[in-house]
């Protein structure tokens, strides 16, 4: 219960509901575009897919959860009944998978542009399709195995803080091979400036992947703004649960779920942005009146 002078910030449940949908039907909107150009069959929009279907997951389970909100305040639900609490901890088992599973991708995909940008040459050799598939499929098994968990002991405090270093540790990580590959890119930018004329082939070829890399920066940026606040409300409740201080922090807690469910929506338009080919997808897959002949 709120007992600081800060009233509780209240956003409206067709809001919540509208930016749901929406999030769902742009992540949908990228899975698709993946599967159905063989253009984007690569280990990056391979990665770039399972993000957009992690968003998805998110998107979908907080729309469910604002739907079990509307028929529980009519009455058609109990708030607090057996199947209703079962339900629930199944969305919020979906929203850590959402929120894990992106740091994984985040570091899939950071890798991928690692690799893309220093070991050109070797590129498709390091990354096969079947390594690609086997890194997704070690990805989604953790974060399922690991949102259960999560969910299931997440009344103990330690979970809870395992949860927020889990934050802290993976921010640290892909922080820190940003910083490198940005100062390895601009060194070996360097070098290819220092070549005679027709040496710098190879600097071209890394054109597209340091391209790839701020697009990525980019992605994140938005992650951490839009997730952050909601982890400084969870190491709040850790820290100072009786602060009028942090109760006031504590009563935007609405606008701090409504920036996470929003990341879902802006994922797919910096897609859009910034890749021409995931753009001339969605354009024929919007426009197109014969979906098979646009194909």
């Amino acid at each position: 219960m709120n007992q600081s002078d800060c009233p509780e910030v209240k956003v409206p449940v067709p809001l919540f509901f509208t930016i749901g949908v929406v999030g769902l039907a742009v992540n949908l909107l990228v899975v698709v575009a993946v599967m159905r150009n063989r253009n984007l069959h690569s280990p990056m929009y391979c990665f770039i897919c399972s993000l957009a279907a992690f968003n998805t997951i998110a998107s979908l389970a907080k729309t469910w959860e604002n739907l079990m909100i509307v028929f529980a305040n009519v009455g058609h639900l109990e708030k607090k009944g057996p199947s209703e609490t079962n339900l629930d901890d199944v969305m919020d088992s979906l929203l850590c998978m959402s929120f894990v599973g992106s740091i994984f991708s985040f570091l899939a995909i950071a890798a991928d542009r690692y690799i893309t940008i220093f070991h050109a040459l070797r590129y498709h050799n390091i990354m096969t399709m079947r390594r690609t598939k086997a890194v997704l499929g070690l990805i989604w098994t953790t974060c399922g195995v690991s949102a259960v968990l999560m969910v299931k002991f997440f009344d103990s405090k330690f979970i809870m803080i395992c949860f927020v270093v889990f934050f802290v540790v993976s921010l640290a990580i892909i922080c820190f091979l940003y910083v490198y590959m940005f100062m390895l890119a601009r060194l070996h930018a360097r070098k290819i400036a220092a070549l005679p004329a027709g040496g710098g082939g190879r600097g071209r070829r890394g054109g597209g992947g340091m391209r790839g890399a701020l697009t990525l920066t980019i992605l994140f940026g938005v992650f951490l703004v839009c997730w952050a606040p909601f982890f400084l409300h969870l190491i709040i409740i850790m820290v100072c649960p009786a602060n009028p201080y942090c109760e006031c922090y504590r009563s935007l807690f609405q606008l701090h779920v409504v920036l996470l469910m929003s990341h879902a929506s802006i994922d797919p338009a910096i897609y859009a942005f910034r890749s021409a080919e995931l753009r001339h997808t969605f354009r024929k897959m919007l426009l197109c009146s014969q979906w098979k002949r646009c194909w």
